[in-house]
This record gives structure tokens, C-alpha cells and sequence, in this order.
């Protein structure tokens, strides 16, 4: 039987420590590398994006000064605006489900009633190669939730105005690499490019089963 004096093991301990605090470093700069090459990877092609809206529906897309540019506000060219429902554009992963700020009181009971801040009920979507795109002012609680996996066309609220919204629509933006972009709806540019001025747009939606 071999007997480690108390020296010994106080050694072999203070080297078992440092090894242990090597693979410790290592991994976190392995880690850390794997991160960096992902920030560092382009972006990946654009995704086949759709209208945010039911297959065959026309609405009117807008923006205004101070809108900032590229954000497009959603309105149907006839029926009800509140309730209509709001759809995924293409595949992708819920990383957003709930509220953006705060709700305030408008409804379809109540629509002069105090407006809220931000987005009010929101989704964000991941599509995969740092594309995303974001859906807010919806009624209620979406009917998605985070981590959940949705296809295009399937639905992820209802139009609403909640947040900082004077009317029932959808405010509805693409991201590509956690920047704004034009948005491009079956392969063709939405022509919402800036904030310089109140314009508008009607586009027909082939978001369809």
C-alpha cells in the first residue's frame, strides 16, 4: 500500500486545482471563439417573407415622418381592423411572446381610451441566418409563446392598439443582423424605405396554406 505524505497530497490537490482552472480557460475561450465566429458570420439569404396577413387580403402600408425608417404600419383596405389575424411571414422560433412596455386602455370597447408605450403585446421571430421580424400592437396576449417553433402563416395574435398606438393596426418590421431593413414581401420590395413623409402602399397578401 502506498502512504502520501500530508505534502503529497497538498500537491497533487494544488496541481489537480490548476489543471481543473486550465480546462476551465480553455473551454471558456473555446466557447467564446465559437461565439465571435457566429457574430462574425455573414448573413444568410433573405427568407421567402409573406404578409404578416390572411392569403388574398389587400392592405394599406404606411409610414409618416418620425416613424423611423423601414417601419411599416399594417391597415386593412376594408372590414374591422381590430381582431383581424396577424401571421407568422415565414418559418421560424419565437424569441419574444408578451408585452413591450405599457399596455394602456384601447380596445374595441374603448377606442379613444389612453394610449400606452412601446410595442404593448408583441412577437419577435428568429427565421435563421440573422433574419427576424417583429409584430406588435396586438390586442391581447399572443397566442404563441417563447422557444415555440411556428410556420409561415400560422397565427400569432390579433391586431390591436395597445402601446404607444392612436389606432387598431399592426406595426410589423424585418431585421437582418439586429438592423432594420426594407421589407420584401413574396420576393419584391415593399417600397417603405424612410420617414421623410406620409406614404402609402397596397399590396396584396400570398401568405397562403
Amino acid at each position: 500500500m502506498v502512504v502520501f505524505a500530508w505534502h503529497d497530497r497538498t500537491v497533487i490537490a494544488t496541481r489537480v486545482r490548476v489543471l481543473l482552472s486550465v480546462v476551465v480557460v480553455l473551454a471558456l475561450a473555446g466557447a467564446m471563439a465559437m461565439f465571435a465566429e457566429r457574430r462574425m458570420r455573414p448573413p444568410g439569404p433573405r427568407p421567402a417573407f409573406q404578409l404578416p396577413v390572411a392569403c388574398g387580403e389587400t392592405w394599406r402600408l404606411s409610414t409618416y415622418p418620425g416613424h423611423d425608417d423601414f417601419d411599416v404600419d399594417f391597415y386593412p383596405t376594408s372590414g374591422e381592423t381590430y381582431g383581424r389575424p396577424i401571421l407568422a411571414a415565414a418559418d421560424g422560433t419565437v424569441t419574444r411572446a408578451g408585452t413591450n412596455g405599457r399596455l394602456g386602455d384601447r380596445n374595441p370597447d374603448n377606442p379613444t381610451g389612453p394610449m400606452g408605450r412601446g410595442g404593448g403585446y408583441w412577437v419577435r421571430i428568429d427565421h435563421g441566418g440573422k433574419w427576424s421580424t417583429l409584430y406588435l400592437h396586438m390586442l391581447e396576449q399572443p397566442m404563441v409563446t417563447e422557444g415555440q417553433q411556428v410556420k409561415q402563416g400560422d397565427q400569432l395574435g390579433k391586431v390591436g392598439s395597445t402601446g404607444d398606438s392612436s389606432a387598431p393596426h399592426l406595426h410589423f418590421e424585418q431585421l437582418r443582423d439586429g438592423s432594420k431593413v426594407e421589407s420584401y414581401f413574396n420576393g419584391r420590395p415593399s417600397g417603405i424605405t424612410h420617414d421623410n413623409e406620409e406614404y402609402a402602399v397596397r399590396l396584396e397578401s400570398a401568405n397562403c396554406p
